[in-house]
Order: C-alpha cells, then structure tokens, then sequence
C-alpha cells in the first residue's frame, strides 16, 4: 500500500510538472525539457558504463545533448541562425579525439555508444521544439504547446488503456521475446483510448481537422508502442530492470519517456505532411 501511494503522488508530481513547464511559459518548458534530456542521457551511459573511469566523459555527454536541445529551441524558435550548433560540433569532434587519450579497449564502442546516446536521446527530444514552433496568422514562428501536449496525452492514455485492458484480457502476446506482459488486447485498448482523446481534441482545437487528430494519436500509439520495445530491448540486453531510480515507483527518465523517443520524430513527421502542408 505505502508503495502504491508512493507510486501515484511521484506520477501526479511528475506529470503536474511536465504540463506546468509546457504549458506555461517558453522558458520553463525549455528548462525542464533541458533538464529531462540531460538525465536521461546520464541514466543511458550509466547503463552502458562506457565512460570507464573517466566520469568527466559522462558529464560531458550528458552537457551536449542538453545543448543540442537547447540550441534546436532556439533555432526551431528563429531566435538565432545555424551558429547556435557550431558548440554542438566542437563537441562531436571532442568525442572523437577523445577517445585517443582515455585508451579504453574497445573505443569503437565508445564511440557508437556516445553517438547513439546523442540520436537515441537529445536527438527525439530536440524535435519536439519542431513541433512546438508554429507560425503564426503573420507567418512568424511562435512557440506553442498544443501539439505537445496532445502527444503526452495520447501516450498517457495509451498507457493506462494498455494496463487497464491488459490485466483484464490480455492474452495474445504482443511481444513476448522482449516484453512479455504486453498483449494485443492491451496494445489495442490503448489505441481506443488515444483515438476518443483526439476527437475531444478535435472539439477543443477545431483548426486541426478531426481525421488528422485521429491520425495523429494512431502515430503516436504505434511509435510510441515501438518506443516503449525498444527500451525494453535495451534493458533485457544489459539486464537491468529500470534504466534508473529518480522516480521513486516509476523507475528512471529513461523508462518514464520511452514512448516519446519514437513518438516525437514521427509525430513531427506527421504535422509536417498532413497537418501544416
């Protein structure tokens, strides 16, 4: 019971959060998701222990892909021009040379880690500012939450609609090899749930047709479903059951935004062809 409780007030601080700094203001969005993106880098490189002894490399990492959020925000936002990525580069370069001087034994796989950590993570999180930067009647770029919002949401509900019909009815395994309590069941209740949310949105923002919503939350719960194997394939490979222990109940950052990782690329994808086009 004291964890069940622990569980839900962590989830409804975590999730108060996240919809206050989105919600609220460009900058506060811009700090948590800078923030968010530097950990979940620092919990994957603390999976893959590729840093050896020198824990500086991990800060480091951690610190570029945090940047490479930030300066995607400001570009994505037209606050600055290309120059904002010429840091981001000089690191790419840092991470390459670097690798003369720590003679590690396998600098090949430091390398692929790093930079896999970089796409994997600040990768998907720096196209969420794509998505937020809307233009605006005049034609200039203006930051906005709604689609953002409305990804978070599909996943959450997908989430809860997965676990509510899967304890329930789920047999058929989706993928039993890398996640077995997933069922077809679960996958399919999911996507109920996500759809009847984007035609309450479709209500709330009519500027956006009814059958993109509902293309969009069919995105969101099928990218998102491969977002969350994708992570559970990670972990079952290094044999860990949490990426992380900074939400009590809830595991790492990792495991709370696996959903996101595939769901904002192509999210961004679908806005860009169906929606804004």
């Amino acid at each position: 019971m004291k964890n069940l409780i622990k569980r839900a007030l962590t989830g409804i601080i975590f999730v108060a959060i996240l919809i206050g700094a989105i919600c609220y203001h460009p900058i506060s969005y811009l700090i948590v998701f800078s923030l968010v993106t530097g950990l979940t880098l620092w919990e994957f490189h603390g999976l893959v222990k590729d840093y050896e002894k020198a824990s500086i490399k991990r800060i480091v990492n951690s610190l570029g892909g945090a940047y490479l959020f930030a300066s995607t925000f400001a570009y994505a936002n037209q606050w600055t021009g290309g120059i904002i990525f010429l840091p981001y580069l000089l690191y790419l370069i840092y991470t390459l040379v670097a690798e003369l001087y720590y003679k590690a034994p396998n600098p090949i796989n430091n390398w692929a880690f790093t930079f896999f950590a970089q796409i994997y993570c600040a990768g998907t999180f720096s196209m969420l500012n794509f998505i937020a930067a809307t233009p605006d009647a005049s034609g200039s770029i203006v930051y906005s939450p709604l689609f953002i919002m409305a990804i978070f949401i599909f996943i959450w509900l997908d989430d809860t609609g997965a676990y509510l019909i899967g304890s329930m009815i789920g047999k058929r395994k989706l993928f039993e090899r890398i996640s077995p309590k997933k069922s077809w069941e679960g996958f399919f209740g999911g996507l109920v749930a996500a759809l009847a949310a984007s035609q309450a949105l479709a209500w709330y923002a009519p500027e956006v047709s009814w059958y993109n919503w509902l293309g969009l939350s069919a995105t969101v719960v099928l990218f998102g479903t491969w977002g969350d194997l994708i992570e559970s394939l990670l972990k079952r490979t290094l044999g860990v059951k949490d990426s992380g222990n900074v939400l009590p109940g809830h595991g790492g950052m990792l495991d709370r935004f696996d959903s996101l990782m595939l769901a904002a690329p192509a999210s961004y994808i679908y806005i860009e062809l169906f929606i804004r086009n």
